[in-house]
């Protein structure tokens, strides 16, 4: 793997992710922010209490999805999504964003989405440790 992407995966971003449609089943390509947080990958949102958001629903019904790096460094890696809905987890991951983004915790834990993402052939060590050969 290109040592620009091995580093850009130790650091949060704004990147784009592509789901496939639940309903369509066409490919859905929204912009969104990751974090690297102890040597795993999370996407979240800002809290919102009126409805999940429709990439959710689509990795609800595919966990699968393109993670994209766009902009001077262009990659597109096959990744998985884990939806995180224990509460224990939620608040230990979402704190350090809410901190971040200076946002309600407890906001946070209730209404923003939280999924990890695992990208295909990579362990979390391996992002950790900036070892991501043979991706």
């Amino acid at each position: 793997m290109d040592s620009r992407i091995e580093a850009a995966l130790r650091h949060g971003q704004v990147i784009d992710i592509t789901t496939t449609g639940r309903l369509t089943g066409h490919p859905r390509r929204i912009e969104i922010v990751f974090h690297h947080l102890d040597g795993r990958i999370w996407i979240t949102g800002l809290p919102r209490a009126d409805r999940t958001r429709a990439w959710l629903r689509n990795l609800e019904a595919n966990p699968r999805l393109t993670f994209h790096f766009k902009g001077e460094l262009e990659a597109d890696l096959p990744a998985r999504a884990r939806i995180v809905l224990d509460p224990v987890e939620r608040r230990s991951i979402l704190g350090r964003v809410a901190r971040l983004w200076r946002q309600d915790v407890d906001a946070m834990v209730a209404h923003s989405p939280l999924i990890e993402v695992e990208i295909e052939g990579l362990t979390g060590d391996a992002v950790a440790r900036g070892s991501l050969a043979g991706v």
